[in-house]
């Protein structure tokens, strides 16, 4: 049974090691009358215990990271990725840089730290590879190792820190160098021509390393760096780097070819934007119930937050054992019962990976060392990373206990089953879009239908509508207004207006208005770039959300049908395949999050390009690919035109993704009647290669455009659609004229 929505908004910001257990508890137990909604600036996480070992060649990138993509949609948790720059606390929204604000009723704020970088001025960033964004570490460690691999003398690495973060990387990345010989998995592995040629320093401000640590812990430490024959210096304060040196602030200069910055933690700086009290170091003060010591809507968790009462080091294990207090304090903030209270632990086991084979353990004032402590160490992080790669999508719910329903009849149908007019009138009251002189009466008032001026009693009109692909309401308005308004511009109409037609999942009506108001914005966003408005619409509830459009225009150029094909024309796609593959991986919790976000970035790239393209160049026909894939809009444009295509396979552009996707069997429930529609027409020598076979016949949601064009403008057709942000558009072929068989598609 699918989960109504519930009234209350609970908001994870930053998904970390506490946070993160939310997540996971959701899936097996959400709090009732509630929904979750996850907020990353990455769509991966990388779980900071294991990168070490990953530099060692222990484990592959992999291994330590969470994809956040697969994991919310497992859950049936909303997901958006974006930077936040603050938050209304009168209103509870959190603002972000590229979206609408989000609603919130309760937020739990896990954004993590940042090495510090006071007092430290960059004269060259070339050598500077920080630790953090740790999703992208070891690419740029990577890719800095290579070019000094380049250079005939020694190598020389400065690791900053002291911490026992950075003794880690210092010692795991001189172990995996030390161990050439042997067999590894480590992603530097191709750097072997430095091998013998790489000095590594240890820097640290402080007076010794291993800050926090027992004498007996750091002095094993201090003999392993040595044996190691890692340089370490000590009360050495770096204040200056550049591409070739650093400078410290007792005048030592120290030459360097690469600085790993490692310091520290220090609040990251948005954390003092919030108008919530922080401790010295920026990081927000919390109550021992891990709320803010300001609002009690707001949780401040892991390296974020700091008991006002008691403060501790900022380090994982802390950070883990909030977890189960802060799910509990959600779903007893809820139901408006008291709060219960984290008290962290006074002593913890503490492992130190050295990048052999073995690790250093210590508790309290003892230490051991060997490779028990290994094994024991890589137990505990492979099991904690494991709990978030479980990607299996929750069970269906066996009851529905997040409304009352014995008291609450059965919604009617038809007219019946329309939204409230105060959610209604509450979600529209809100948008801020441009007017239209062609629209005489919208949404300015409350009558039963929009007045729109025509022009020589023509209008051009189109309606779309669709089931939302994916959990972001915003986007999913995006996504929709610009599939709706693709059929005007290649029909070379300018919108004027859109008439909304939309489905509100059934639940709270606080929640329902919360997702209408988040669609409508993310549509008028995408109508107001097409200078058109929104003038009225239509709106029920219903099992889920489904968002459309009609949409009506007025011609300004002669109509591009698909009709116009001239033997010799090349055609034109502007936007690569396979969306379809990749959302249904989506739905199956299978699509990774950097395909994710390449997705993302393609769907919202909108066709408003045709109307120029046909104004600039001598395009004969035009059409979006759309639900009936390349292929059966390609066979709609040939039989009107009664032309045959011959293509060249390897030029039809493929998304990001889509090869690994289809290998694995993914495909779209739509695809096999595509193939049919599309077999209306003669289909010659289909490519063996198995994901471009699939994607011809893959429906497209916001596709781009596949039109003729004159020969001799197909280069410059091209280039002008790459400088404004088609990238990835191709000529794949021809028309000629069709043989007594009738129009055909030959691929070569």
């Amino acid at each position: 049974m699918d989960r109504k929505l519930g009234k209350f908004n609970v908001v994870l910001w930053g998904i970390g090691h506490t946070n993160a257990h939310v997540v996971r508890m959701w899936k097996m137990k959400p709090p009732a009358d509630s929904q979750l909604i996850c907020v990353s600036n990455n769509p991966i996480v990388t779980y900071s215990g294991m990168l070490p070992g990953v530099l060692a060649g222990q484990y592959r990138p992999e291994q330590m990271q969470i994809d956040l993509v697969r994991l919310t949609s497992a859950v049936g948790s909303q997901l958006i990725i974006d930077d936040v720059t603050g938050i209304d606390r009168k209103k509870r929204l959190l603002l972000f840089d590229r979206r609408a604000p989000l609603e919130y009723d309760l937020l739990s704020i896990g954004i993590g730290s940042q090495p510090s970088f006071e007092g430290v001025t960059l004269s060259g960033t070339e050598a500077f590879v920080p630790v953090k964004p740790m999703q992208s570490f070891i690419e740029r460690l990577r890719l800095r190792l290579e070019t000094c691999a380049q250079r005939s003398r020694r190598v020389r690495v400065l690791i900053v820190g002291g911490g026992v973060g950075s003794i880690e990387i210092a010692m795991c990345l001189r172990s995996a160098f030390l161990r050439r010989n042997e067999a590894l998995t480590s992603p530097l592995s191709n750097t072997v021509k430095i091998l013998e040629r790489l000095d590594v320093i240890l820097c640290t401000g402080g007076a010794n390393i291993g800050k926090g640590l027992s004498e007996s812990c750091a002095g094993k430490l201090r003999k392993q760096l040595k044996a190691m024959a890692i340089e370490v210096q000590t009360s050495t304060r770096v204040n200056q780097i550049s591409n070739s040196y650093c400078d410290t602030t007792d005048n030592k200069k120290i030459t360097t070819d690469l600085v790993i910055w490692a310091t520290d933690a220090q609040a990251i700086p948005v954390l003092r934007k919030l108008d919530l009290p922080v401790d010295e170091r920026g990081f927000l003060l919390t109550l021992p119930t891990l709320q803010s010591t300001r609002d009690k809507h707001i949780f401040a968790v892991g390296d974020a937050g700091t008991l006002n009462e008691s403060p501790t080091a900022k380090a994982g294990v802390f950070a883990v054992r909030q977890g189960p207090i802060l799910f509990e304090n959600i779903a007893r903030s809820i139901n408006d019962q008291p709060l219960i209270h984290y008290v962290p632990q006074r002593k913890f086991l503490k492992l130190v990976n050295i990048g052999d084979g073995t690790a250093i353990a210590e508790y309290g004032s003892r230490s051991r060392q060997g490779r028990f402590w290994w094994w024991l160490k890589n137990r505990i992080d492979s099991r904690f990373v494991e709990m978030y790669q479980d990607y299996s999508p929750a069970p269906p719910m066996q009851s529905d206990d997040d409304l009352d329903v014995s008291s609450t009849p059965m919604r009617c149908l038809g007219c019946g089953g329309k939204i409230g007019g105060e959610i209604l009138s509450d979600a529209l009251a809100s948008l801020d879009q441009p007017q239209h002189p062609d629209v005489i009466l919208g949404l300015n008032g409350s009558d039963d239908a929009a007045i729109i001026r025509t022009y020589d009693n023509q209008v051009t009109a189109t309606t779309d509508f669709f089931a939302a692909p994916l959990t972001d309401p915003y986007l999913v308005g995006r996504i929709a207004a610009i599939n709706s308004l693709s059929d005007l511009f290649v029909m070379g109409s300018r919108p004027t207006a859109g008439l909304a037609t939309v489905q509100i999942p059934e639940g709270h009506p606080k929640a329902q208005a919360r997702i209408l108001r988040q669609v409508m914005t993310g549509a008028s966003h995408e109508f107001s770039l097409a200078s058109a408005a929104i003038a009225g619409g239509h709106t029920i509830a219903g099992p889920q959300l489904l968002v459309g459009f009609t949409v009506l225009g007025r011609q300004i150029l002669a109509p591009k049908i698909k009709g116009g094909l001239r033997a010799g024309d090349a055609l034109i796609l502007s936007k690569p395949l396979g969306s379809g593959v990749l959302l249904a991986a989506m739905m199956q919790s299978k699509l990774p999050g950097e395909d994710f976000v390449a997705l993302i970035d393609n769907l919202l790239v909108g066709n408003l390009i045709a109307l120029e393209v046909a104004r600039q160049f001598d395009v004969s026909a035009m059409t979006d690919v759309t639900g009936f894939g390349f292929a059966g809009h390609l066979s709609e444009m040939l039989l009107a035109s009664n032309k045959t295509a011959r293509l060249e396979s390897k030029r039809i552009p493929l998304m990001q993704g889509v090869e690994s996707l289809v290998d694995q069997g993914i495909t779209s429930t739509l695809a096999d009647e595509n193939q049919a529609y599309a077999q209306r027409i003669n289909i010659h020598n289909l490519p063996t290669n198995r994901a471009l076979r699939t994607a011809l016949f893959d429906p497209q949601t916001c596709g781009g455009i596949l039109f003729g064009v004159a020969p001799e403008q197909a280069s410059a057709t091209l280039s002008f659609l790459a400088e404004n942000g088609f990238a990835n558009s191709a000529n794949i072929g021809n028309t000629v004229e069709p043989d007594q068989s009738g129009p055909a598609v030959f691929y070569t």
